[in-house]
């Protein structure tokens, strides 16, 4: 039984939920035609929705424009979960190293639905042209953030994946053709890459390393990336890569984390 068959299953949550997820951290503001639009609701079901969540703090709307955007309740919300996450206190100053180091952008991704969101980034001081930012979504392709959470979950995870009805069950199908040979570049590099262009549409260069924290269910992804110009393919497997492997490494020595490899299954 899938969860949305579940009587348990909270469909109107549900919905409200996908509601606040339709908000990027590049919009001004969503009208409900456009939320209605991301969600594939009907416009109807995102106006109570909608009204719902401006009441509880969760939207506010503008006067001026009359759209909606993040209210005080939810970014209280947000501040509550990430310190929850008490990884991310070691990781910043070893993420912030990292970047300034190598001169990439490092990002801490996890799963939502058939998408990776970025949650926390890492600019490197002395690099301007840098293209990602939080609650970005990374799409279900074999990029390396995808292909170091696929190698670093377990079979019994993934088929509670599939079992979420993912809009694209196909492209997850592709992933895990390819799950060994990331698995295998795991455990022989420490990491797993995706160079620019080849089999992906990926923009930039970038290796990626799964972390498993005792407080989620799944893997999170660190991930180093650049655009070719600035950290050609081989410099990002030869240098970048076993520094964000040590980085994460480190993170898990100092959090009494074992390593994402040892407490998969086979």
């Amino acid at each position: 039984m899938t969860e949305q068959n579940d009587p348990r299953f909270a469909t109107t949550l549900a919905r409200g939920l996908s509601v606040l997820r339709a908000f990027r951290v590049t919009d001004d503001g969503l009208s409900n035609a456009e939320i209605a639009q991301r969600t594939g609701l009907p416009k109807s079901t995102v106006s109570r929705l909608t009204f719902t969540l401006r009441e509880l703090g969760y939207l506010v709307q503008s006067p001026r424009d009359d759209r909606f955007r993040p209210g005080p309740t939810l970014v209280a919300v947000g501040h509550v979960a990430a310190t929850s996450l008490s990884f991310l206190v070691p990781a910043h100053e070893l993420m912030q190293d990292l970047a300034d180091e190598t001169g990439t952008l490092v990002v801490l991704a996890v799963r939502d639905a058939d998408k990776l969101v970025l949650i926390r980034t890492w600019r490197p001081r002395r690099v301007a042209s840098i293209w990602l930012e939080v609650g970005q979504r990374i799409p279900l392709q074999p990029f390396s953030s995808w292909r170091a959470f696929i190698a670093a979950t377990s079979p019994a995870e993934i088929e509670c994946i599939a079992d979420e009805l993912l809009p694209d069950a196909q492209a997850l199908h592709a992933m895990m053709d390819h799950r060994p040979q990331a698995h295998d570049e795991l455990a022989q590099r420490g990491f797993v890459s995706t160079p620019a262009g080849s089999s992906t549409s990926a923009a930039y260069n970038a290796v990626s390393v799964p972390f498993r924290s005792s407080n989620l269910a799944e893997p999170v992804v660190f991930t180093c990336g650049a655009l070719p110009r600035e950290a050609p393919i081989e410099r990002m497997e030869s240098e970048v890569g076993p520094q964000l492997a040590t980085a994460v490494r480190t993170l898990e020595r100092l959090t009494g984390q074992a390593p994402g490899l040892i407490r998969m299954e086979a």
